[in-house]
């Protein structure tokens, strides 16, 4: 059975994760970095993914510290979420190349 595709906010959270643990206001901004500015993550909407991607096996709390008095928390990548990592990439890959092998779309004034 193949594992569901990742929303593009999770595909980019992981990827975010890829280079090593980062802590929440990271990730948010290497996600959107990455997204090219599509995926724009609020905090609330942020931990709930990561809570949610925990509990899937997919990442990992790699420490806490203080800073400024404050919790952070580092998340890393585990085996698992590697590999939904690579297999979501080798999937959009796949179904991009449905559309690109055929040539650049034709031009069509709007009506």
């Amino acid at each position: 059975m193949r594992p569901a595709p990742l929303s593009e906010p999770t595909y980019h959270v992981l990827a975010a994760l890829q280079d090593g643990p980062l802590h929440g206001y990271a990730i948010i901004k290497r996600a959107e970095t990455d997204s090219g500015g599509r995926v724009r993550l609020a905090v609330g909407t942020l931990y709930g993914a990561l809570d949610r991607l925990a509990d899937r096996g997919l990442i990992a709390l790699d420490r806490e510290e203080t800073v400024s008095g404050r919790p952070r928390r580092y998340f890393r990548l585990t085996g698992e979420g590697t590999a939904a990592l690579h297999a979501e990439a080798a999937r959009l890959e796949a179904a991009a190349r449905v559309v690109l092998r055929r040539g650049p779309a034709p031009f069509t004034s709007p009506a």
